[in-house]
């Protein structure tokens, strides 16, 4: 058996295939939940546009609030029955998938509830849920049930001015989510 898969392998005919080979590397992700997050949404560059540092001259002040988007694919039928950690309230289906979303950061040293940046000082973002309400760093969102087939969650971000004494410059945060469903 060697002397045949040597005397193969001495043919120039196999040889000459052998730059012909090649190799997949195949990966991916059984996840689970009752949708799929789209390709598009797991990464995002949000762009909250220039601010001047008069428009954030006061602690608490705001930038307008800029959205963004989850999207959710091939949300299957299953019950639901979820908690809403501010209210304390179950939302429950029979039928319809919920979900919350956390969303996970370093916070800002003068207000934990905002997310810091790195690059300029004196302001933090805020996170805001499609009804504008906060979503606080660390917690769940409020549940939301979902319809079946495809789905969008939408969310803000703004910048909020901090006490910290303002120091402009170009600024940046990543900020971590995990979509649950219970």
């Amino acid at each position: 058996m060697a002397l045949l898969t040597l005397a193969l392998m001495m043919n120039p005919e196999v040889q000459a295939e052998q730059g012909n080979n090649g190799m997949l590397l195949v990966h991916g992700a059984l996840t689970e939940g009752a949708c799929r997050l789209e390709m598009s949404s797991a990464r995002q560059d949000i762009w909250l546009g220039d601010a001047t540092t008069g428009s954030l001259a006061t602690p608490g002040s705001r930038t307008e609030p800029v959205a963004f988007q989850l999207r959710l694919r091939d949300c299957m039928r299953m019950g639901a029955a979820i908690r809403d950690p501010r209210l304390g309230y179950r939302l429950w289906d029979a039928y319809q998938p919920a979900v919350t979303v956390s969303f996970t950061a370093p916070a800002d040293a003068d207000n934990p509830q905002l997310v810091r940046v790195q690059g300029a000082s004196g302001l933090g973002l805020r996170l805001l849920d499609a009804d504008k309400q906060d979503v606080r760093l660390g917690s769940r969102s409020r549940p939301q049930l979902l319809a079946l087939g495809d789905n969008g969650l939408r969310f803000y971000v703004m910048a909020e001015r901090t006490r910290a004494p303002l120091v402009a410059g170009a600024y940046r945060a990543a900020i971590d989510f995990r979509m649950n469903y219970d």
